[in-house]
Formats: C-alpha cells, sequence, structure tokens
C-alpha cells in the first residue's frame, strides 16, 4: 500500500511538471531517486553507499515567465533567485517558490553568461557579446558598465569576452574570459575600473612525447604545429573568506582548484576523482565544496579535495527528476539543499540531504575547525549507519588520536585507509613502546653479545662448535644445495657468475625453478601480508592465481622472445643458459624483499624512503645483472646487448599483440558458436 502511495504522488509530480508548474514537489515524501549514489575507498575503488541527497523539488517557470537556455543563476541570504535568462537576454528575479519579483536587463543585454549577486543587492552581469560587465542595482537600474580594460599588461590584441564573474568583499571583480588563457581578470572599481593583473593561471604539464617530438621538429614544424598553452577556466566560484574555486576542463586530475590570495592552489595534491567536464562549481556550508558535471553527474568533497559523494546523471529523455541534460551552474542554500540549473530543460532542480549527509555534514563542519572531541558525536551516528564509510572512519580516527587513544585511532585508519593518519598513531604507539621497552632491549642485546663473545672462545678452546660446522658442511656439500648457495656469489661476481652457468654447469633447472618458486612466495607475501603504508591492495582480497600465472607468464615470456633475439643475432647462449641466467639475476630480489617487508611493518611516513631507496636499489642491481647476463652468456659488446635488449623488447610487444588479436578472434568465434547452438536449441526446443 505505501510502495503504490509513493508511485501515485510520484506520477502526480510527473504531471504537475507537464502542465508547468512554478515549482513541483519531487520529493517531499522521498521517493526512490533514480540515480544512485558513490564515494571513493582509500585504494581507489568506486563504492556505492548510501544515498546523500534526494530529489526535491524542480523550478520549470517563474510565475508566468518562461526561461530560454538560463546560464547562470544565484541565491542570496534574503532568499531570493536570480536567474540569467540568456535566451531573452534579461535577469529574472524569484523567490524561493518560483513567484517573480522583476525582471532587468532588457535593452541593455546582448548575450549575458555569467552573474553574480553581492550582499548588498548589485548584481553583476558578464556579456559576452556585449564585451562588458554591467552592474544593476537592487532595482535592477543599470548603475556601472566596465568594458575591456586599457592597460598594457591587459594585452592590446587580447579581445575582452567576459563569461563568468565573481566579486570579492572589497568590490574587486575576477572574470573569466573567452579564449584568454593568461588567467582569471582582475579589476578593480577604483577609478572606474583598475586592470590589477591575471589570478590563477592554470599551468601546462606537456607529456614527455610532446617534448621529443618537439625537440626533433624544425622550427618551421614547430611554427605550424599547435602551441603548449594553458585552458582557460570554465567557471568559478567565491567563498566568505574571499578564497577562488575553479573548474577546468582537460587539466584531468587539477580540474578543481582552491585558490588563496596568492593564486596558489591550496588543495594538495589529486582529488580522490575529479570530474573530466565540469560545468560548475559551489561552496557548501561546511567547508565542502560541490561540481556539478555537464552531463549531470553532482560531486562533494572536502575542502581539501576528498570525494564524499557522487550521484546524479544524465536523463533518457523521459525528464525523470533528478536527472539532468545540461547543466551549466549550481548553488547551495542555507539549509544545504543543492540547486542545479539545466540549460536544456530550463529548470532549476533541487535536492534535499538525508539524515545520513545531514549528520555528515555536521563531523565534517566541526573536524574542520579542529573541534575532534565533539565531532565523535555525529561520525558515530554515521558508523552506525555504514560502518565502512571512509571518510567517517578517517575523521574518527584523527579524533581519537587528539584524544591520544592510539590504539583505537589506528583501527579506524585501517578502516578507512588514512596512511597519514595511521602513521601518526602507529608513531606515538611506537615511541611509546621504545619508552617502555627501552632498557630491555638494550640489556637483552648485550646479553646476545657477550654469549657470542663466550661461544667464541669456548669454541675456539674446546671446539664446542665442531659438530655443527660438520653438519652445515655435510648440508653444504648437498648438490642442490650447492647449486642454490651459487645465487649469492652470482649476484656479487656476476661475470664469474656467467662463466659458471654457461661453461661449468653450476646451476641447472631444477634450482633456477625452486628460485622461481621462492620469487613467486615472497611476492605473494609482501603484497598483502606486508605493512599498512606499503599496502597496494584492498584488505581482505587475494588474487594468488593471478599473481602466479602474471609472474611465469612474464619468465616464460622475457626468456623465450630473449632467446629467439638471441638466437637469430648470433648469440651463444642456450634456451637453458638464459633461463638459468634471468633466474638467478633476480637474486636481489631474494634477498631485499625479506629486509623491505620487515621494515614495512615498523616505519611511519617519515621513513618511508628507506624502503623506497631500498626498492629502488634492488630494482638496478637487478638490471645490472641481467645486462651483464645477456652479455655474458651470448658473448655480446655491449652495443650488441644494448640492442638486443631493445629488440627483445620489441618482440614481447609483438607477441602480446598478437596474443590479443587471437584471443579477440577466438571470442568472436565463441559468441558465434554458441548463438548457434542457442538457435539450434530453441528449434529443437519448439
Amino acid at each position: 500500500m505505501k510502495k503504490t502511495f509513493k508511485k501515485l504522488l510520484f506520477s502526480l509530480s510527473a504531471v504537475l511538471l507537464a502542465a508547468g508548474m512554478a515549482v513541483t514537489p519531487a520529493a517531499e515524501v522521498y521517493a526512490d531517486s533514480p540515480y544512485r549514489t558513490y564515494t571513493v575507498d582509500g585504494y581507489g575503488y568506486v563504492t556505492e553507499t548510501q544515498t546523500a541527497y534526494l530529489p526535491y523539488a524542480t523550478i520549470t517557470k517563474v510565475g508566468e515567465e518562461t526561461l530560454v537556455g538560463p546560464t547562470d543563476f544565484m541565491l542570496t541570504d534574503d532568499g531570493q533567485i536570480y536567474i540569467l535568462d540568456s535566451g531573452n537576454a534579461r535577469v529574472v528575479v524569484s523567490d524561493m517558490e518560483g513567484n517573480l519579483i522583476r525582471t532587468f536587463g532588457e535593452g541593455t543585454l546582448v548575450n549575458p553568461r555569467g552573474l553574480y549577486v553581492t550582499g548588498n543587492g548589485i548584481c553583476y552581469v558578464a556579456d559576452r557579446d556585449a564585451r562588458s560587465i554591467f552592474l544593476f542595482d537592487g532595482e535592477g537600474e543599470l548603475i556601472q558598465t566596465y568594458g575591456k580594460p586599457d592597460h598594457p599588461l591587459y594585452g592590446s590584441t587580447q579581445d575582452f569576452l567576459p563569461l563568468k564573474i565573481v566579486v570579492n568583499e572589497a568590490g574587486t571583480m575576477y572574470i573569466i574570459c573567452e579564449s584568454n588563457t593568461n588567467g582569471i581578470v582582475q579589476i578593480s572599481p577604483v577609478e572606474g575600473g583598475t586592470f590589477l593583473g591575471y589570478f590563477g593561471t592554470n599551468g601546462t604539464d606537456p607529456s614527455l612525447w610532446n617534448i621529443v617530438w618537439r625537440a626533433i621538429q624544425t622550427d618551421a614544424q614547430r611554427a605550424k604545429s599547435q602551441a603548449n598553452i594553458p585552458s582557460t577556466p570554465d567557471n568559478m566560484a567565491i567563498d566568505e573568506k574571499g578564497l577562488i574555486y575553479t573548474v577546468t576542463r582537460g587539466e584531468q586530475e587539477k580540474t578543481l582548484k582552491r585558490l588563496n590570495i596568492a593564486g596558489t592552489d591550496m588543495i594538495d595534491g589529486a582529488a580522490d576523482a575529479y570530474e573530466d567536464t565540469p560545468a560548475a562549481v559551489a561552496v557548501g556550508n561546511h567547508d565542502n565544496i560541490f561540481v556539478a558535471s555537464t552531463q549531470g553527474y553532482i560531486y562533494e568533497y572536502t575542502n581539501e579535495g576528498e570525494l564524499l559523494f557522487v550521484f546524479g546523471g544524465s536523463d533518457d529523455g523521459q525528464q525523470r527528476i533528478g536527472l539532468s541534460t545540461k547543466l551549466e551552474a549550481i548553488q547551495i542554500d542555507n539549509e544545504d539543499r543543492i540547486y542545479v540549473l539545466d540549460s536544456d530543460n530550463a529548470w532549476i532542480q533541487i535536492y534535499e540531504p538525508t539524515e545520513f549527509t545531514g549528520l555528515l555534514h555536521d563531523a565534517l563542519y566541526l573536524f574542520s575547525k579542529g573541534r575532534y572531541t565533539e565531532s565523535k558525536e555525529p561520525l558515530t551516528e554515521v558508523l552506525k549507519m555504514n560502518n565502512l564509510f571512509d571518510y567517517a572512519n578517517m575523521a574518527m580516527g584523527r579524533a581519537l588520536i587528539q584524544e591520544e587513544d592510539y590504539d583505537n585511532a589506528i583501527v579506524y585508519a585501517k578502516l578507512a585507509k588514512d596512511f597519514e593518519g595511521y602513521s601518526d598513531a602507529f608513531w606515538e604507539i611506537r615511541n611509546n613502546w621504545l619508552k617502555r621497552n627501552l632498557v630491555t632491549v638494550i640489556l637483552i642485546v648485550a646479553a646476545l653479545w657477550i654469549l657470542v663473545k663466550v661461544v667464541k672462545v669456548l669454541d675456539k678452546k674446546k671446539g664446542i662448535l665442531k659438530p655443527v660446522r660438520a653438519a652445515l658442511h655435510r648440508v653444504g656439500e648437498v648438490r642442490l644445495i650447492r647449486q642454490l648457495r651459487y645465487m649469492f656469489y652470482f649476484m656479487r661476481h656476476p661475470l664469474d657468475g656467467c662463466y659458471g652457468i654457461k661453461r661449468q654447469e653450476r646451476v641447472s633447472m631444477g634450482s633456477a625453478n625452486i628460485m622461481v618458486c621462492l620469487i613467486i612466495l615472497f611476492y605473494i607475501i609482501n603484497k598483502y601480508f606486508c605493512g599498512f603504508l606499503m599496502k597496494t591492495v584492498r584488505e581482505g582480497s587475494y588474487d594468488i592465481v593471478s599473481d602466479i600465472g602474471l609472474i611465469v607468464i612474464a619468465l616464460v615470456l622475457v626468456t623465450g622472445c630473449n632467446y629467439l633475439v638471441c638466437t637469430i643475432n648470433d648469440g651463444e647462449g642456450k634456451l637453458k643458459h638464459i633461463y638459468c641466467s634471468f633466474v638467478y639475476s633476480l637474486t636481489p630480489y631474494l634477498v631485499f624483499t625479506p629486509i623491505i617487508f620487515l621494515l614495512s611493518h615498523v616505519v611511519t611516513d617519515n621513513e618511508v624512503f628507506f624502503i623506497e631507496f631500498a626498492q629502488l636499489f634492488m630494482l638496478v642491481w637487478i638490471a645490472v645483472l641481467v645486462f651483464i647476463s645477456i652479455r655474458e652468456i651470448n658473448n655480446y659488446t655491449i652495443k650488441e646487448t644494448v640492442k638486443i635488449i631493445f629488440l627483445t623488447v620489441f618482440t614481447i610487444l609483438i607477441a602480446l599483440l598478437l596474443a590479443f588479436i587471437i584471443y579477440v578472434l577466438w571470442s568472436q568465434v565463441f559468441d558465434f558458436i554458441h548463438s548457434i547452438f542457442g538457435e539450434v536449441v530453441y528449434k529443437l526446443g519448439n
């Protein structure tokens, strides 16, 4: 009965929408949303979470006025909505219920694209085709016009095509102009408009390929090629502190920026999930940021760029409430409702936060202000609803750190994949452990040192270790053990080591295969059971079969392709020698991985560089051993060895390409056979 009632209300909403009501209630009874809500966990995986916002209402008309191609709007503190009705070249003002208050700008505006309303009711309109910024008072009367800045630093050939505008408390205008790649234009109202310079210029980050390609081009070719110029921001917002937020398409992980007064981006590093095609940005009431994409998706971030939610989506033409066609602007009211402007449908959709989001906002605000203990109460309620929500676990862990409850803080840090919080809590735990046990550790070390000295003296006088040495000697003389011990000689003396493999048969396929098994075992242990700070896989996620297969296939592919290339190029190495030399070249991995594994359990962020250095040193050592192995086993010169390495890499790529082609063809054949079989079964059944 309840579901039927909801369906009736939803159907009634659709009918009222078609009839053109000014405000269409869509979720006052919280009908099921036509979209899902997602977040990103600490490992970068997109996961579904509780519904964060529900469709609440839709403004389709303002009084009896129909909007045509609106491109911007703004909410004011006194409960009014200023809508830039660009298709009609005017500004439409309504109340929050969609009742018309007034219109203005007719006959003055040409092709307005952006507007901003100050706290005292002054409306700034950026008009692209008029090449001007128009100022209107609270009654809609034109009071000022700003044109192209007359300043040499602006650029005499640079056109003035304003698209978006925000204004700070001092009246300084920040203007995004079409095709102006120098940055955001700053104009002070002093002396009728003073150009202050450019602000927040986007950087350029050319790819390695572009750098190399431009380096080998002639001057004429470089002149004809596209210059590496920064992108122009698409939209912006300003908060009460005067910080500017910009969104720019095509900036990859830096599409969202939070700029201070110096124009420096304050979002440290890449956000967890940036939108590729952002349309607008808005600042929330709890130090949070909202980004709307042109496709209809809405993103909510913390002020540090951490993704909280993403919801919404593209409408398929059915005009379902909550979905959009082309978003142009986004605003947040005092009750945390989200307003988004859809220019294609010429309406404003409103979303209301759920209880879960309301609690999270309370915690977010308290946490951002450093009131960690107070934030625990709403965080506890959030975690009762979703104990796997990463941000809540992260914030709870940080709050517990402030209360010096490090043992529980580290549990929440692990749940949230909060590496920084884990490092801080673990440092304190390690420090406290050392304070309690440092004297004991020193005494144990001293006792062991004395014990070793005593044993050496007794062995020298009485020979107490002679039976042990004899037993070890007998074990060491076992052929397989001797072949395995050869790996340590090989890694220290690769030239002689290769001679031993090639001429003296110091190793065998059996010893090489045992080493491969050890490499696989070490890789799996280090991947899934290393310290938290070094872990790159989701907790509790295991894919051991794929790991084994990947290592075996890689080794077979490298060995086979190198043997093929060396055979064609007069190499002297046999397949057995090449395989064994490659495997023994991986000895540094077997030596360093246990050390790295142990270190990963005791280091914090401040000491991670020790592990990173050990990994780099290990990889360089392996690369040197592989190079020497190819050269010595096949009796090549250095130049020939480099050539063989490049040919081997090329051969591997060709082999992978052929494997991919075979896989695709086989998939098509399998689908064809499956479809025929299904059709035969269907006909036989009839």
